[in-house]
C-alpha cells in the first residue's frame, strides 16, 4: 500500500511539474472568478474562492519543489488574493469615511513589505524592480504629462461622483495625498514591481507586461464596467512598458498617482452630470 500511495504521489508531483508553467496564468483566471462573483454576486462567494486559492496555492509551494521563478511567481501574484480577503473582511466600517481609503491601502502596503521581507529579496532584486531613482524630474514631468489624457479618459468612463460639495484646497489636497501616497505606491510597488518583474523573469519582458495587465484590469472589476476593464489593461501595458524602459517606479507613480488625483478630486467638480 505504501508503494502505491509512493508512486501516486510521485506521478501526481511529476504531472505538477509538467504543466507548472500554466499556473500562474490558471491563479489569475481563479482571481477573476473571485473578483467577477465578489462585484457581481455574492461577495461572501468570491471571499471563500480567495480563501480557497490562497490556501492551496501555499500548500502547494510546500508539497512541491517547484521552478524557483515559478514559484516566486505564484507568491507575488498571491498577494492579490490576500488583498482581496482583508479589504473584504476587516471591520472597516470603524473607520471614518475619509479614512477608509488610506486604512485599506495601509493594509495593502503592509502586505507588499511583509512579502518583501519573508522572501529576503537583495537590493539588486529590488533595483531590478523599479526602486532606484534615475532622472527622476524627466520621470516626474514626464508622468504628469501623460496623466493628464488618462485621468480625463478614465472619468469619462466612470464619471465617479464628487466627494465634497465643492472643489476646495483642502479636500484637493488630502485626494492628492492619498492617491499618490497610499494608492499609487502600493498598487505600483505591487503589480509593476513585485508581479511584473517576478512574470518577467519567468516568461519573458512582454509575457510579463501582459499576464500583470489582464491581473490589474481583473482587480479593477469591481468598478464595474467593461470599458474600464479595457482602459485599465491599457494603462498598465503602458506603466508596466514605462517601468521596464526607465527602469524606475517613479514615472510610474507620478503618472498613477496624478491620474487618479484628477478622476476623482478635479474633474466630479468640474464636469457636473
Amino acid at each position: 500500500m505504501s508503494t502505491l500511495t509512493y508512486a501516486l504521489g510521485t506521478s501526481i508531483r511529476a504531472r505538477v511539474l509538467a504543466h507548472q508553467q500554466h499556473f500562474p496564468v490558471g491563479y489569475i483566471f481563479g482571481i477573476g472568478i473571485a473578483e467577477y462573483l465578489f462585484a457581481y454576486h455574492d461577495v461572501a462567494f468570491g471571499v471563500v474562492i480567495c480563501l480557497g486559492m490562497v490556501l492551496v496555492s501555499y500548500l502547494l509551494l510546500s508539497m512541491v519543489e517547484l521552478d524557483p521563478l515559478i514559484a516566486r511567481c505564484i507568491e507575488a501574484i498571491s498577494l492579490s488574493p490576500m488583498y482581496i480577503l482583508f479589504t473584504a473582511s476587516l471591520p472597516w466600517f470603524m473607520l471614518k469615511e475619509e479614512y477608509l481609503l488610506p486604512g485599506v491601502y495601509s493594509v495593502i502596503l503592509a502586505l507588499v513589505f511583509w512579502h518583501i521581507y519573508r522572501q529576503k529579496y537583495t537590493s539588486d532584486e529590488l533595483k531590478g524592480m523599479g526602486w532606484r531613482v534615475i532622472r527622476p524630474a524627466r520621470q516626474i514631468i514626464m508622468g504628469l504629462t501623460i496623466a493628464v489624457p488618462t485621468g480625463l479618459v478614465e472619468f469619462l468612463i466612470l464619471r465617479p461622483d464628487p466627494a465634497a460639495p465643492s472643489l476646495a484646497g483642502p479636500t484637493l489636497m488630502r485626494d492628492a495625498f492619498y492617491m499618490f501616497c497610499f494608492v499609487a505606491v502600493a498598487e505600483e510597488v505591487l503589480f509593476r514591481g513585485l508581479v511584473q518583474q517576478s512574470l518577467m523573469n519567468a516568461f519573458g519582458f512582454w509575457h510579463g507586461v501582459i499576464i500583470t495587465s489582464v491581473l490589474f484590469a481583473v482587480m479593477h472589476m469591481s468598478w464595474r464596467s467593461v470599458p474600464e476593464l479595457g482602459f485599465v489593461f491599457l494603462a498598465s501595458m503602458m506603466l508596466g512598458y514605462m517601468r521596464v524602459r526607465t527602469k524606475s517606479l517613479v514615472g510610474p507613480l507620478a503618472w498613477h498617482g496624478m491620474n487618479n488625483t484628477i478622476l476623482v478630486g478635479v474633474l466630479p467638480y468640474l464636469i457636473r452630470k
